[in-house]
């Protein structure tokens, strides 16, 4: 049996549109939203693993997954408040 993922369906539906438009962004553009995304990755890390410091930057190609990992930890510590419409929000910055 497959244990149930922690990660509401709203928010994971939202995450995989986010992840297909990254893919979708060509390198030039992808750049210039790093800082964006990367706010996002580090604002749920401090939330959920406060003493683990900050989120290595391994560069734009392991960001998504990153994010991905996050955003299951957050959801896993109860911490998923509004997260589907913060990452609906970072999609529509992708754009």
């Amino acid at each position: 049996m497959t244990p149930k993922s922690p990660v509401p369906q709203e928010v994971s539906t939202e995450l995989e549109r986010v992840v297909r438009r990254w893919q979708q962004l060509p390198l030039d553009r992808a750049l210039t939203h790093v800082p964006v995304v990367r706010g996002l990755v580090e604002e749920l890390a401090a939330h959920t693993a406060p003493a683990a410091g900050p989120v290595p930057d391994l560069g734009p190609a392991t960001l998504m997954d990153q994010l991905r990992v996050l955003v299951f930890d957050a959801c896993a510590a109860g911490r998923a408040d509004d997260l589907g419409g913060r990452l609906a929000d970072l999609r529509r910055t992708l754009a």
